[in-house]
């Protein structure tokens, strides 16, 4: 086991987190709006009226924008599994490369392709063929989601691989049981509909603006109505999903989901807490409350969970300490076994190189009992295997709570543009203006349950994140964050700026667009 420098773990963290949430920023509008742009072209060909003709334009405009700085980002974060993560690309990368290289093969150069001639090809092909060209940049944006959700799925939970010893790498056993991931799936179908939502909510509050200063009346209208029924549509199947990916993380990740919901003593009939503040002094084993004010729904995680109200879900010092009653194996134990497992593959190693086959041959089947946790052998303590509970408490009801109240906003919107009178209502528009903000704070809420959840494993039980980092010096991990904190805030402000100055010339311009 290799020496390894906490603040170069810490930086390393950092510096792709900073990445990933600015990332996240552009990626779920990218993701939405192309869709909805879709939807108002498909309106325009059908009608052949000119107004839907000037509002896909619009739109079309303000996702160039987007889609244009989100690529830069998300190259950047391409780059880092080389740079600062080479030991986890090492250990995987015949796995996590192949959804990646598909991604990009695939995927992306159908989504550029087509997006050039969506945004250069009005008046040079026709109406049905550009249209088309529209919908395929819609699908391949959401594609190259799939696959980098596949890759994010089998972090989660690895499946369809096998651990070879002589290399000391997984190598992938099985590409369809990669692809078909139940992780992968759920993750995949919440994550693209949240993006939705987002961008369903981009075009209302924008419309919103426009109505609140009494101008392109007509414009922020038909488009406040394709994204309220879209934006409700799409947040009901996120409602779903959302069952099911936690469905998901309590069978494969049943630590997060205790952090999840604050659960620190398992329980048949566990509650789901609808709203809580945590007591920030409570430490494992202290028999102190979590809470210090909390509404909870009794069962509610239960069910959730397993489909049962009197379902036994595990807390978080049943998963580190163990259960004996309800076969819960301690995180000691599990320790115990992978440094086994550890010590094996380097008797292994060096009985293999000396030429003693009979020695290398009982080691590797020593290996090979106790190599499903051979992750936790390199654990310092038992109480490692925690996350940040508070952030992911929080976080995840973040998530919860705002994606609630965006179904309320699109029912009470949808109602009151059908009902003509959505212009009467001037706090509604005002709350549609600042569900924006809200919708983006979600979208971060949501990766950052995800992420933090499952620390401190790279993979799920195979690879802490310790052993995943490159052998640099944390001084240069240091210097490249403040200089991409730096140069994506800019990319931020920029695209802030240019967006706001497209939003104020209105629709009424887009005809250069």
């Amino acid at each position: 086991m290799h020496h390894i420098d906490p603040s170069l773990i810490d930086w390393s963290r950092a510096q792709f987190a900073l990445t990933a949430l600015y990332h996240w920023i552009f990626v779920p509008l990218t993701l939405g709006l192309t869709f909805i742009v879709a939807i108002m072209e498909t309106i325009y060909v059908k009608t052949g009226n000119a107004w839907w003709k000037k509002t896909t334009k619009f739109w079309m405009g303000l996702l160039a924008i987007n889609f244009a700085i989100g690529l830069a980002t998300g190259i950047i974060m391409e780059f880092e599994f080389g740079t600062n993560w080479s030991n986890y690309s090492w250990i995987v990368g015949d796995i996590f490369g192949a959804p990646l290289a598909i991604e990009g093969l695939m995927a992306f150069f159908m989504e550029s392709t087509f997006f050039a001639v969506m945004f250069f090809g009005w008046d040079k092909v026709s109406k049905r063929t550009h249209l088309l060209s529209t919908w395929l940049v819609a699908i391949g944006s959401n594609l190259s989601a799939l696959w980098i959700l596949i890759a994010n799925g089998w972090m989660q939970h690895p499946v369809g691989m096998h651990f070879n010893p002589d290399t000391a790498r997984n190598e992938m056993t099985d590409f369809w049981a990669v692809v078909f991931n139940p992780n992968a799936y759920t993750k995949f179908l919440h994550t693209i509909s949240s993006g939705y939502v987002l961008a369903s909510l981009f075009v209302i509050a924008i419309s919103s603006w426009y109505l609140l200063k009494k101008r392109d009346i007509q414009f922020a209208k038909r488009s406040i109505m394709v994204a309220a029924s879209f934006g409700l549509m799409v947040s009901l199947f996120n409602l779903t999903t959302g069952d099911d990916a936690a469905r998901q993380v309590a069978i494969n990740q049943p630590m997060k989901l205790a952090s999840m919901e604050g659960l620190y003593k398992g329980k048949k009939g566990a509650e789901i807490v609808a709203f809580g503040l945590l007591d920030p002094s409570k430490t494992l084993k202290d028999n102190k409350d979590p809470f210090l004010v909390k509404f909870a729904i009794p069962g509610g995680l239960s069910l959730l969970s397993y489909h049962s109200f009197d379902a036994y879900v595990p807390g978080i010092e049943d998963i580190v300490y163990g259960n004996k009653t309800h076969h819960i194996m301690s995180a000691s134990e599990k320790m115990q076994q992978g440094k086994k497992a550890v010590d094996a593959l380097k008797t292994y190693k060096e009985a293999k190189k000396a030429g003693n086959v009979q020695e290398a041959k009982a080691a590797l089947n020593v290996f090979e009992a106790n190599s499903k946790y051979m992750g936790y052998g390199y654990l310092a303590s038992p109480e490692q295997t925690v996350p940040n509970v508070p952030l992911t408490f929080y976080a995840f009801h973040t998530m919860v709570g705002f994606g609630t109240w965006f179904i309320v906003l699109f029912i009470i919107i949808l109602y009151l543009t059908m009902t003509n009178e959505l212009h009467a209502h001037r706090w509604v528009l005002w709350a549609g203006v600042w569900s924006l903000p809200m919708g983006y704070i979600a979208q971060e809420a949501g990766w950052i349950t995800a992420e933090v959840g499952r620390q401190p494993w790279a993979i799920q039980d195979m690879l802490p994140v310790g052993m995943a980092t490159s052998n640099i010096a944390s001084g240069s991990v240091m210097i490249t964050f403040w200089m991409f904190a730096i140069l994506f805030t800019a990319l931020l402000i920029a695209e802030v700026k240019i967006m706001a100055t497209q939003i104020n010339i209105g629709p009424k311009e887009a005809d250069h667009v």
